[in-house]
C-alpha cells in the first residue's frame, strides 16, 4: 500500500454557516422549533435573513467542520462538497482553504446557490438550524477523484449527505476506492431526523461493512435501532459495527469495539456558550487519533478535548490551537 498523501478526507456539504444569537421570542415568532435542524427553500432562507440580527458568516457544514479540526490538530486534511461559483461559494473556499484544508472540488457555474445554514443561538447555548441546502445537493460521482480517495487514510463521510441520489452514488463510489487501496471509511450519522429517514440504509451501510467506523449520539443511536433503551441500542450497535462511537454530551463518550466497550469522561469546561459543532469536533479528535494508531481510550480522550474547546465560544471551527491544548492536556501529539 501506498503511503497516503493526506490523513484524513471528508465528503459532505459546503455550507456556509450564518450564525447570530438569538432570544426564545424571535424562535417562537418565527414558527421553529427550539433545538431543531429544519430544511427551508431559497425564499424562505432569504425571509430568515432579512428578520434576523447581526451575524457572522464562516464555512461550515458538518462534514467540513470535522475537516478543518483534523487539520487545526497538526493532519493532513482534504474536503470534497459542492458550491456555486457565487459570493457566499468564495466564502466557503477562502476559509475552508485557509484552515489548512485542501479544496479542489469544481464549483458549479449554474443551478442552485450556495448552500447555508442559519444557526440561532439561544442564551442557554441551544442551536436552532434552517438550512438551504442548494448547490451541496449537486455533489456527483463525477467529482470524486480515484487518485485523491486513494491517497487518503480514512475517508470520511457525512450523514446529513445521503438525501441525494446522486451524492449517495458519489459515496458508495469513494467507498469502495478508499476499500480497495486498504483505506479505511467512517460515517457520522449527523441527525437523529436523517436516521429516521434512512435507518435501514444506514444499517445496511454498517452491516455490509460499507463503512468501517460509525459516529451518533445517543439520539441518533436510539433512533437507528428504534428503541429508547440506550443499552439495547448499544450492544446491537456493538454487534453490527466494526467500530464505533457514541457521544453522550457531558457524559462523554463510550467507544465501541467487538471486544471492548470504552467510556470516556467529557473535558472539562468553564461555560457552555454554543453546541454548534460538538460532534464534528468530536470526531475530528477521535479520528485524529486513529490516524495517529493510538488506544480507543486516546482517541476518545482527543475528541472531548476537541469538542470543549468549540462549545464555549460561537461557531462550530476551533478557535484555539487544538494541537497545543492536547499537548498541554498530556496528549500524545
Amino acid at each position: 500500500m501506498t503511503a497516503a498523501t493526506y490523513d484524513v478526507l471528508g465528503i459532505g456539504n459546503a455550507i456556509v454557516d450564518i450564525l447570530a444569537k438569538t432570544e426564545d421570542k424571535f424562535l417562537t415568532e418565527q414558527g421553529m422549533a427550539k433545538g431543531s435542524m429544519a430544511l427551508i427553500d431559497e425564499a424562505r432562507a432569504a425571509a430568515i435573513y432579512d428578520a434576523m440580527g447581526p451575524a457572522t458568516e464562516i464555512s461550515g457544514g458538518s462534514a467540513a467542520n470535522t475537516i478543518a479540526g483534523v487539520a487545526n490538530f497538526g493532519a493532513r486534511a482534504a474536503f470534497v462538497g459542492k458550491v456555486r461559483n457565487d459570493q457566499l461559494g468564495n466564502v466557503f473556499s477562502h476559509d475552508i482553504r485557509a484552515a489548512g484544508v485542501a479544496f479542489n472540488t469544481q464549483a458549479a457555474s449554474s443551478g442552485p446557490a450556495t448552500a447555508r445554514c442559519y444557526v440561532l443561538v439561544s442564551p442557554d447555548g441551544e442551536r436552532t438550524m434552517n438550512t438551504y441546502l442548494g448547490a451541496a445537493q449537486d455533489l456527483s460521482p463525477a467529482d470524486i477523484d480515484p487518485a485523491q480517495i486513494a491517497a487518503s487514510s480514512i475517508v470520511y463521510l457525512e450523514g446529513y449527505l445521503w438525501d441525494p441520489a446522486n451524492a449517495k452514488e458519489a459515496f458508495l463510489k469513494a467507498s469502495k476506492i478508499a476499500h480497495e487501496n486498504k483505506r479505511s471509511v467512517a460515517l457520522t450519522l449527523s441527525d437523529a431526523f436523517c436516521v429516521g429517514r434512512y435507518h435501514d440504509e444506514f444499517l445496511n451501510l454498517i452491516r455490509s461493512k460499507t463503512v468501517d467506523l460509525v459516529f451518533a449520539n445517543e439520539a441518533e443511536l436510539t433512533s437507528l435501532y428504534q428503541t429508547e433503551d440506550f443499552d439495547k441500542a448499544l450492544a446491537q450497535l456493538r454487534n453490527d459495527a466494526t467500530l464505533a462511537v457514541v457521544t453522550r454530551s457531558e457524559k462523554g463518550c463510550v467507544v465501541v469495539a467487538k471486544d471492548k466497550v470504552t467510556p470516556v469522561p467529557a473535558f472539562p469546561i468553564k461555560q457552555l456558550v454554543d453546541t454548534t459543532g460538538a460532534g464534528d469536533l468530536f470526531a475530528a479528535g477521535f479520528l485524529f487519533g486513529l490516524v495517529r494508531g493510538l488506544s480507543h481510550e486516546q482517541c476518545g480522550r482527543f475528541g472531548v478535548l476537541a469538542a470543549a474547546e468549540v462549545i464555549q465560544h460561537i461557531g462550530a471551527r476551533p478557535q484555539a490551537s487544538l494541537k497545543t491544548l492536547a499537548k498541554e492536556a498530556g496528549l500524545p501529539v
